[in-house]
Parts: structure tokens; sequence; C-alpha cells
């Protein structure tokens, strides 16, 4: 009871603690150059790209497909910007999961994967949409830099499924993280950093999440059985410390998925 009455104070408490700051894995929020300088959009400056003027198609290239201006101040705008993002990139490996976790990449879908003593754990997120929307004010003009952005991080949804070798249905747990539960304070007793949002028993394999089976909501649950599930996890390495090395791996992968799609947009606008 009294682990259950913690848990709640904390909870009452971060909600109301608005200050936490970013994961030290991630990198400014801001990715286009265009926010950096006072020619961005923070000026009401607009490249000529916009304008009707100096549109013309050209076939130099041979591809015959169109090429206009804007598509040449597009692709220049890219190479810039594609720059910008391999200079901040910390590593083109990602970070290795401690706990004996083996990473699977399908695309932006990842899996973790962990055997312990006759339990399969997996745990399935991706990277499409995991970071949070910046809610902060924009600062007036002249005033805006690179060191003072918010930093990004990816803080995805994901899925743990645990499957016993003797039972029929593997038990799945759809867990996310909370705002403002990412960062420790340095002194501040550690609390959870993600939580569960639903429980379900599901065919073991399944992608889909089969809305027939009975689905267990936490919103409205008993504290000291959602201590106890929590606990579930925690003894399967699903903790704190697998938590934070999951939002630094998904923040890596995120921003190399980032700096793909920006190579691969401007070899389409080049017809390269």
């Amino acid at each position: 009871m009294f682990k259950s009455l913690t848990r709640a104070i904390n909870i009452a408490a971060r909600l109301t603690n608005k200050t936490a700051t970013a994961s030290t894995s991630s990198r400014p929020f801001t990715r286009s150059i265009w926010m950096m300088c006072n020619n961005g959009a923070s000026s009401g400056y607009r490249p000529s790209l916009l304008t009707p003027k100096g549109v013309l198609p050209s076939v130099s290239c041979g591809c015959g497909g169109l090429h206009t201006e804007g598509d040449k101040a597009f692709a220049e705008f890219l190479s810039d910007e594609i720059k910008e993002e391999k200079k901040i990139q910390k590593s083109k490996t990602l970070p290795k999961m401690s706990g004996g976790w083996e990473l699977e990449l399908n695309g932006t879908e990842a899996k973790l994967i962990r055997s312990i003593s006759g339990d399969r754990v997996t745990v399935t997120f991706n990277i499409n949409n995991s970071i949070p929307p910046n809610m902060e004010e924009e600062p007036e003009q002249g005033q805006k830099s690179a060191e003072n952005e918010p930093e990004i991080v990816s803080t995805p949804n994901f899925v743990v499924e645990v499957i016993k070798q003797s039972a029929k249905h593997a038990l799945v747990f759809d867990c996310h993280f909370p705002e403002d539960e990412i960062a420790h304070g340095e002194g501040e007793e550690e609390s959870d950093i993600f939580a569960i949002r639903e429980v379900s028993f599901q065919p073991e394999g399944d992608a889909e999440w089969k809305e027939t089976s009975y689905t267990l909501n936490t919103d409205s649950l008993d504290w000291a059985l959602y201590d106890h599930l929590m606990d579930f996890l925690a003894d399967r390495g699903v903790d704190n410390t697998f938590a934070d090395e999951l939002i630094e791996l998904s923040t890596a992968l995120e921003h190399q998925e980032y700096i793909k799609f920006l190579e691969e947009l401007s070899g389409f606008i080049k017809c390269n």
C-alpha cells in the first residue's frame, strides 16, 4: 500500500512540474535551417520558389521530367539541410541496448527481443509520429538561435509481448511515455518514466490488436494491481533503464531515417 501511495504522489507531482528537460541524446528541435536565419519563416520572407516568376521548365538532365527554377532552389536547400543534419548526428551507428536485447529493424519499425528463464519478451515500436509537438511559444524575430532550440527526442509508444512456453496466448502491454516524465532530476526519487495504457491477452505473434479480446484499461485501475503489472515488466527487463535506452535508440533511429528521407527527396527532385 505504501508503494502504491508513493507512486500516486510521484505522478501527481510530475503532472504539476512543467520544467522537465529533454534527453541528452537528442538534437535541436527545429530541423529546417530556414528557422535559424533571418530569411526564414519567422521574418515573413518567402523564397523565390513560391513566386510565379522564373518558373520555366528545363530538360537539361534528359530524364524527361519537369524541372523549374523552384526545383533548383529546393535542391540547393536540401543539400544544405542534409549537411547540417549530418553535422549534428552523433553517430552513424545505432546505440546498443543493455540486458541482452536483440534488435531487428524493418524500415521505421523496430523489435527488441529477449529470452529470460523460458519467457520470450518482444518490444515493438515505430518511430513514425514519435516526436511530440513543440508547444513552446515562438521567440521574437532575431532572438532565435540553435542554442535556444528545444531538443528533438523520439518517445514512441511501444508494445511489450510476453510469451510463456506453456501458455496459449501472449500477455500484451500497450505502453507510452507520458508528458514531462522523460527526464529525472538530480536528488529526486526515481519514478516510472513510462506507463502502461492497456493490457490484454492476444494470439501469439499477431500484428493487429484484436478488439474481440478483453482489454484492461489502466485509467481506473486499482493501484496495487497496476504496481504488480509494472513489477512484472521490470522483472523481465522492461524498467526505467530500458525505457531510457529505448528513447536513445529511437531518437537515433528517427534521425537516421530523417536524413535518409532528405537524401531520397533530394535525389527525386534532381532526378538522380
